[in-house]
């Protein structure tokens, strides 16, 4: 099971990567969707609150897009990924890629979708959450 749950945070990531944010078949119908910190926290409910939580997150930035750094089956049901992040502020103009953009998603998954995903800006915020400080 947990390898499964590794290879469709993967898929996910694999998506994300390649700046498509619009395939949601991973996510269960009622997802809890939570951004931590940045330029729009918040939580939403279902694909539809997710979208938009997304959607108001994104129109901050010109073509931002995440990478995995590293992958962490933390136990049956959550997938941590370190991450990074590129692209431009889009009324600051800052670039990303030249910015601390260490940040973490959760991944809490059953029965093949994920049912919770927590975008966590600063990575050690993450870290100190799980109390897996480095």
């Amino acid at each position: 099971m947990m390898s499964e749950n590794l290879d469709l945070v993967r898929s996910i990531f694999a998506d994300w990567e390649r700046g498509e944010y619009r395939v949601i078949a991973w996510a269960h119908p009622d997802i809890e969707n939570e951004i931590v910190g940045g330029p729009s926290p918040g939580t939403w409910r279902g694909v539809a609150g997710m979208a938009e939580g997304w959607r108001d997150f994104l129109t901050a930035f010109e073509d931002v897009q995440f990478a995995a750094d590293e992958y962490r089956e933390l136990d049956g049901e959550r997938v941590l990924v370190l991450t990074h992040a590129t692209g431009h502020g889009r009324t600051s103009g800052v670039d990303l890629g030249k910015m601390p953009t260490s940040g973490a998603n959760l991944f809490h998954i059953r029965d093949g979708k994920v049912i919770r995903h927590v975008a966590y800006l600063q990575r050690d915020l993450a870290l100190a959450d799980l109390g897996l400080a480095e």
